[in-house]
């Protein structure tokens, strides 16, 4: 990957609606190299799919709620489970694994 590859990268991150030949003009190659370039990089897996961002608020879901879980066990197994359970919830937008002890001073305060 070089820096070509960067800015198209970072391009479609921006707007992955452009057409190749406005990409091309934004990284500054000719269409043909920047359609190649980009059909490399999504084969290469550095480029995962598109997607589209929806506006939370017209939808009515105003408010981005983040919340902790903590689990007894981290085994593959309940790690697989409580994943396809968060997977069935259709308000669990994203969801992360995160590692290290939470700020246990968080845990004797009250909202």
């Amino acid at each position: 990957m070089d820096e070509t590859d960067r800015r198209i990268l970072r391009a479609m991150q921006g707007d992955a609606r452009l057409t190749t030949a406005e990409l091309a003009v934004k990284v500054e190659l000719s269409t043909t190299p920047c359609w190649n370039r980009l059909k490399r990089l999504e084969k290469q897996g550095y480029i995962d799919g598109y997607v589209a961002l929806l506006n939370q608020e017209k939808l009515g879901l105003r408010e981005t709620v983040i919340i902790e879980i903590t689990l007894d066990r981290h085994d593959e197994e309940v790690l697989e489970r409580f994943g396809e359970l968060l997977a069935g919830l259709p308000e669990v937008i994203e969801a992360y694994l995160t590692t290290g002890d939470y700020d246990s001073c968080r845990k004797h305060r009250r909202l």
